[in-house]
């Protein structure tokens, strides 16, 4: 029970749940336009009905790409999540031989260094203490690691 008690799942989670956010936003943007149409008779209802259309497509927009850019990344993040191991000792997560990442992290930097190098670490929420976390250098080995300090993703 303790890892539901953590929500380690969420703590460790390869990326983000993309999926039905656009048609759900696109689902509440047009029942907010059609309200804003049943109010076109007062001076801001025709207003209200146009900005929430147009926000309603802008919305969706961006649900596309951040979903296309989780879909992407997906190999490159199961390269860093799948050989990980969780500790519930220490409550820290590792790589039991030391590729492709070494050291131990806490959950959220193991969380924030996958979602970094997976190219969606831009879709950490706010409240989510990985978005603010920071993942302590030179903890990527081997082809993960650029010679100038930083990391790439292949």
């Amino acid at each position: 029970m303790p890892a539901v008690r953590d929500d380690l799942y969420g703590r460790l989670a390869p990326g983000p749940d993309k999926t039905g956010d656009g048609w759900l936003h696109f689902l509440e943007g047009m029942v907010l336009t059609g309200i804003g149409i049943a109010l076109a008779y007062t001076a801001g209802g025709a207003l209200l009905a146009l900005v929430c259309f147009l926000g309603t497509f802008v919305v969706v927009r961006d649900d596309r790409r951040e979903k296309a850019a989780a879909e992407a990344g997906v190999p490159r993040a199961e390269r860093l999540w799948r050989p990980a191991r969780y500790c519930y000792g220490c409550t820290s997560v590792f790589c039991p031989d030391g590729t492709p990442w070494q050291g131990l992290l806490t959950p959220e930097q193991f969380k924030k260094l996958v979602w970094t190098e997976a190219g969606y670490g831009d879709q950490l929420v706010m409240g989510d203490k990985a978005k603010d976390t920071e993942v302590p250098s030179g903890v990527l080995t081997g082809r993960f690691q650029d010679p100038s300090g930083g990391s790439n993703s292949d």
